[in-house]
């Protein structure tokens, strides 16, 4: 078995792209990256990479400062190669950091797509392979018909899909688990949150990133405001009371993870 460990350390909080587009993806990701955020994340079927790609350079900053994470529409299977290019071609770069396979297909469906990326990542146009959406059980099956772990398994992971198990399963193969959509998956009133963020003085977003602080897991955030980039950023809080994170875990309702689009 091949472990397809991550050439680098993902920071706790990604700038994710989401549902942004034109001007306001362009603006989104410059003022991200310069209040500190490095690691960049997009998608084909988000249609914005060409915008992202102008935001990373109006920022001014080096490309090997940065992480930048794109992810293959599941739906597009056999045109791995031609999306690739295209996403770097829209990006404006010689490589994406980490390739994600945007959902699973069938077992069969997804080694396809997971061989052209072993591919890819064999010859130098990402640093590395991964997954996105995919159960534990698709992720076993993936591993034992290629040989090859995935580096990432990006997820939601927030307290309305907490599972126990899925973490330390990843972990036990060499997996990172990254968290998607911490904020949409998860009602901000919801009564345990508000009263866990008025303990601590600071936004239910705030005590949802200090939840997936306390679980050992980054996440990929979305904003559109300068402000809520900043205090997404902020770390400089009290981490969360283990009776706080052991409250917000029973939350969830375990369905699995969604995609989130």
């Amino acid at each position: 078995m091949s472990v397809t460990s991550l050439p680098f350390g993902l920071p706790a909080v990604g700038l994710g792209t989401w549902q942004m587009h034109g001007e306001t993806a362009e603006r989104g990701v410059r003022e991200g990256i310069e209040l500190g955020y490095r690691l960049i994340d997009t998608a084909t079927a988000y249609s914005n990479e060409e915008a992202v790609g102008t935001g990373i350079r109006a920022s001014g900053i080096d490309r090997s400062e940065l992480l930048i994470v794109t992810k293959f529409p599941e739906e597009c299977a056999g045109r791995e190669r031609e999306a690739l290019r295209t996403s770097l071609d829209l990006l404006g770069v010689g490589y994406v950091d980490l390739w994600l396979i945007h959902a699973p297909l069938d077992a069969e469906g997804s080694l396809r797509i997971w061989e052209r990326f072993i591919e890819a990542r064999d010859e130098g146009l990402v640093r590395a392979i991964g997954v996105s959406n995919f159960r534990p059980a698709q992720v076993d099956e993936l591993i034992r018909a290629s040989g090859v772990v995935p580096a990432v398994n990006q997820v939601a992971f927030g307290p309305r899909y907490y599972d126990v198990e899925l973490a330390p399963h990843h972990t036990a193969h060499g997996i990172v688990t990254q968290a998607h959509s911490p904020y949409s998956e998860n009602s901000p009133a919801h009564p345990v949150l508000r009263a866990i963020a008025d303990r601590h003085g600071c936004s239910v977003p705030q005590v949802l990133l200090r939840w997936h602080r306390a679980h050992g897991v980054p996440v990929v955030v979305k904003s559109v405001s300068r402000t809520h980039l900043a205090e997404n950023l902020d770390t400089s809080g009290s981490p969360l009371a283990p009776a706080d994170v052991a409250a917000i875990d029973r939350l969830g309702i375990n369905p699995g993870p969604g995609k989130e689009e």
